[in-house]
């Protein structure tokens, strides 16, 4: 189905690609400009996406398909898990641009046109209903970051690119051989066939293990999690937003897409390894960011953490623990994006991300800590903010499958208050003592436009979560009931809905006669 009957997809992956080019050919304030108008007209696109897409209508909506060749096909279309990744991109992909207008300042065409081939294929990826065209753009995302990384990066910029490029490549190869088998195996490459083909449980242990090998390195999951932290350091404010914000949730995209409805048998085979190397990242890398003198390295591993999250919510097999998941995914995206802007912000200032170095910028920059202290806050899971609600979801989908790996998710969340809170105050409060530090300027209108948003959706998301649990109800519905005849026993006596009836004793009942 296609409500709008013309290709807005297309149009949405066109438009970025034509703008990147004619970047390589202008000069560097025109290419802001135009990266600029463009993301900002993709975010339009995006708004029309989500105000007619018809919640409770057909799975995929804005279809489109062109035979190309072979089983190859130019198929496109969006379900509401799409859509609001779809949004999640060109929602930040705007701020990234704004928050290079002045730090970029060398080969200024060259970086836009990689921002704007990156949106490109983020938005085929959530959108690609071939097989064979999602690992195409899924694949190509790996380039411009790499470039990103490895031109505008910082001191130690080709080692942190080389290790990102071959971690994320390695793992992928796999993953094709296992296309290549299931297209041959099922006569077709479309992807929603695939979601209703039965593969032969022997055949998914073998194909669940070749997408993992890739997922697990995008989410990032531990042990394949160490590409991420020299990544985040070395890359652009920009990049480690748009790394941190969109290009980790490919991982639980992969899951959610391919993994779980493909392969549900293998799915719950291996759920314990998911859950193993998910207690371990929750508990490892929060004890890691505890001691870290780094601001964007603390900030790199509480992501890995919290991806640890969102696998631990999609592997709990029912709606909450990947509802959960899904809002975790979201707010994460903005809350952890919105974190790298102010490190970048008082990078900018000082050239240094040494936590020591700083101290009672509260005083001075009263605007810039009250923002910092809300995406603190929401990085925690206070009420209020998007990072409660898809917490609590995972965690009460996770209690339904295990108890005891719910209370070790638990404790990751406290040790989480734990290096969040201590960077606040190192950073927010506490004395001036530095002169360097007290003749910083508090935000500027630019970087106030950059934050202000992000603001706004993280209270938004907190206090009216339906507003975006609405359009993934329905496919998530259909994809628990597609994995159901999988899912484990739990350990949990209370499901969800059902009170808890003492049985009667026998005197009760001979009371009761009386």
């Amino acid at each position: 189905m296609n409500q709008l009957d013309f290709p807005i997809l297309s149009l949405m992956m066109g438009l970025p690609m034509l703008a990147a080019i004619i970047c390589l050919f202008v000069g560097a304030q025109a290419a802001r400009l135009l990266a600029l108008a463009t993301t900002l007209i993709l975010f339009v696109l995006g708004v029309v996406l989500w105000a007619n897409y018809d919640i409770g209508g057909p799975q995929w909506q804005y279809v489109e398909r062109a035979e190309m060749f072979g089983s190859f096909a130019w198929a496109l279309g969006i379900d509401g898990i799409s859509m609001m990744l779809i949004m999640l991109t060109v929602f930040l992909m705007p701020i990234c641009i704004g928050a290079s207008w002045e730090a970029i300042q060398t080969r200024v065409g060259e970086y836009m046109a990689a921002f704007l081939f990156m949106e490109v294929l983020m938005i085929g990826v959530f959108a690609a209903q071939d097989i064979f065209l999602f690992y195409i753009l899924f694949e190509a995302g790996l380039i411009p970051m790499y470039l990103i990384i490895g031109i505008w990066g910082g001191a130690n910029r080709i080692y942190a690119s080389y290790k990102f490029f071959l971690y994320t490549l390695l793992g992928s190869v796999v993953m094709l051989i296992a296309m290549l088998w299931m297209v041959q195996e099922a006569g077709t490459a479309d992807i929603p066939t695939l979601l209703n083909y039965d593969f032969d449980p022997s055949a998914q242990t073998w194909l669940w293990l070749a997408f993992f090998a890739s997922f697990a390195v995008k989410m990032p999951m531990w042990p394949v999690h160490t590409w991420l932290p020299d990544a985040h350091v070395q890359a652009p404010t920009a990049g480690s937003v748009i790394l941190a914000g969109v290009l980790l949730k490919m991982g639980g995209y992969g899951f959610l897409r391919f993994s779980l409805p493909m392969f549900p048998e293998a799915s719950a085979q291996f759920m314990w390894l998911v859950f193993g190397l998910s207690m371990v990242a929750v508990i490892y890398t929060s004890l890691v960011a505890l001691v870290q003198q780094d601001m964007k390295k603390l900030i790199a591993y509480s992501s890995v953490a919290h991806m640890a999250i969102v696998t631990l919510g999609l592997f709990a097999f029912n709606r909450q623990g990947i509802e959960g998941a899904i809002i975790v995914m979201l707010s994460h995206g903005l809350v952890s994006g919105a974190l790298f802007l102010c490190v970048g912000v008082i990078y900018d200032r000082l050239h240094t991300r040494e936590i020591d170095r700083y101290g009672g910028l509260s005083i001075n920059m009263p605007k810039y800590a009250i923002l910092f202290m809300l995406f603190t806050m929401a990085s925690i899971g206070l009420p209020g903010t998007s990072g409660f609600v898809g917490e609590f979801l995972s965690l009460v989908g996770l209690y339904k499958v295990n108890s005891w790996v719910t209370l070790v998710a638990t404790t990751g969340i406290i040790l989480g208050a734990g290096y969040m809170l201590y960077l606040y105050r190192r950073v927010a409060f506490g004395e001036l003592v530095h002169d360097d530090v007290k003749e910083m300027p508090d935000l500027t209108a630019r970087e106030m436009a950059l934050l202000a948003p992000i603001a706004a959706a993280v209270m938004w998301m907190g206090v009216y979560p339906e507003s975006f649990l609405a359009p993934i109800r329905g496919d998530v519905g259909a994809l628990v009931a597609r994995i159901d005849r999988a899912a484990p026993e739990g350990d949990a006596h209370l499901k969800i809905g059902e009170a808890v009836v003492a049985p009667k004793t026998k005197e009760h009942s001979a009371g009761e006669a009386h």
